[in-house]
């Protein structure tokens, strides 16, 4: 009996190796939590095949919007963690833990991180119409309008979301936050006219900045974007306040060690792939890799910044 059961322990402590030897055998389902069009959605598109090249087996992206990331989040979560349901966020899937009262799921509780794959930062863009031309005197008009002006972005708990509430306690202006399913509904909301600015990634508004229908105004960046080299930051202006959007990559946390490490490694690989890593940079972004104990301890770090941001505004999902 005692050999028997040192045997079968053995095998069960081999087990997740052998598994991992042979991940993946099946295609891969990266779940993105926004409509297609945005930043995340477009990063996710261009990780895929890298992926996919990579590891042998399809990764599929699966667009499952709805409930400021919430739904794609929990999908993910309750997952079986055999490495082939993914999840791709930014920092809204830490935003939410502090913006929504209840939920079936904890961002850090149940998922682990795999790496960051990108990093960009925002724009604020404001429609055509508006009149200013600075960001110091986009302010003015705020002070002068309390609850007079809105802004749109891609859902409560984004980060676009949460940099207009951001931008809210840093100049003491009060807009009004309208959410969107996704960033391509709210810049063609903005374009439209039914709200007046938003924050938004360069891919997403050059072509309409170019055009003229919008107008942008600040760079939320630590530096000024190549893509758009006029747009001063925000500190260059004189506003305190820096948000760099990440993009990364999380599995339900159970999954094995070996297979969080593969899955790590090719995202890296596939972030600094020179084809991909030209794309990110004339998009006004760039690479952005991380292991995965750096990435997690890094997401703890934001879910406990933007938790303070959440305070200080008041801040609430609608």
């Amino acid at each position: 009996m005692k050999a028997v059961s040192l045997a079968t322990m053995l095998a069960l402590a081999a087990a997740p190796s052998a598994f991992a030897q042979t991940y993946p055998t099946k295609p891969i389902r990266l779940i993105v939590g926004f409509t297609p069009g945005g930043g995340v959605d477009i990063n996710a598109r261009m990780l895929a095949p890298k992926l996919t090249e990579y590891l042998g087996q399809q990764v599929i992206v699966e667009n499952r919007p709805g409930a400021g990331t919430n739904i794609a989040n929990e999908l993910v979560a309750k997952s079986a963690p055999d490495g082939y349901t993914l999840l791709i966020n930014t920092a809204a899937l830490v935003i939410n833990m502090s913006l929504y009262p209840k939920l079936n799921y904890d961002a850090t509780r149940d998922l682990a991180g795999l790496s960051t794959f990108s990093r960009s930062p925002n724009i604020l863009v404001v429609h055509s119409s508006v009149p200013v031309k600075t960001i110091k005197e986009f302010v003015a008009l705020a002070r002068s309008r309390p609850g007079g002006l809105n802004y749109s972005s891609s859902g409560s708990g984004t980060t676009q979301h949460l940099s207009g509430e951001l931008f809210n306690v840093r100049n003491k202006v009060k807009m009004v936050h309208v959410p969107y399913r996704g960033t391509a509904p709210s810049l063609t909301a903005l374009i439209g006219g039914e709200v007046d600015m938003s924050f938004a990634n360069i891919p997403a508004i050059h072509a309409h900045v170019v055009s003229g229908r919008l107008r942008p105004l600040a760079n939320t960046g630590p530096q000024r974007a190549e893509r758009l080299p006029n747009v001063p930051t925000m500190k260059e202006s004189g506003i305190d306040m820096e948000v760099v959007v990440w993009y990364g990559l999380f599995a339900p946390k159970a999954t094995p060690r070996e297979i969080v490490t593969t899955l790590s490694e090719a995202i890296n690989r596939a972030s600094q792939a020179p084809d991909v890593r030209q794309r990110l940079i004339e998009m006004g972004g760039e690479p952005a890799g991380m292991a995965p104990e750096a990435f997690d301890k890094f997401v703890l770090a934001e879910r406990a910044q933007w938790a303070e941001v959440v305070r200080l505004s008041g801040a609430k999902a609608e």
